[in-house]
């Protein structure tokens, strides 16, 4: 992973006053370099990296399953179809990796896991989307919502 920096413009009198930025910046600067070494940092932003990753290799084993699911049941009829439609079973697997980062979650991981196969479903069949929604995105809507960014 490479190391980031960030450039943050400060104007100091922009109407919150000069004090208020030179304290902001102090804290900025205690952030930077009491709260964590460099080595703490990179290893968080491994590990945050990491759980995405597992969660859109896994997003996509689901994208890929519900393509060939929707390609066989779209080929039955009558009974057999009735009985290919019941609910999703549970997601031992998925589960797993939700329970690993349960201290992130609002949710328990098994409906960490529910709501992440829903979405990939509704997000990849073919009567609901015309095109299949890529995995990261999926993983990202999960973890970080709709909301934009402030």
């Amino acid at each position: 992973m490479t190391e980031r920096s960030y450039r943050v413009g400060v104007i100091p009198g922009d109407g919150t006053g000069p004090e208020v930025v030179s304290e902001g910046l102090k804290v900025l600067d205690a952030v930077r370099d009491g709260f964590a070494t460099p080595d703490e940092w990179m290893r968080a932003f491994s590990e945050i990296n990491h759980f995405e990753e597992q969660l859109v290799e896994a997003t996509e084993l689901i994208r890929k399953r519900v393509v060939a699911v929707w390609q066989v049941v779209s080929q039955l009829r009558g009974k057999v179809r009735e009985r290919a439609s019941r609910p999703l079973s549970e997601s031992g697997g998925l589960t797993a990796i939700f329970e690993r980062e349960r201290h992130r979650l609002r949710v328990e991981p098994a409906a960490a896991a529910r709501l992440l196969r829903a979405l990939t479903l509704s997000l990849t069949h073919p009567l609901l989307s015309a095109e299949p929604a890529p995995a990261d995105e999926i993983v990202s809507v999960v973890l970080h919502g709709i909301e934009r960014v402030r």
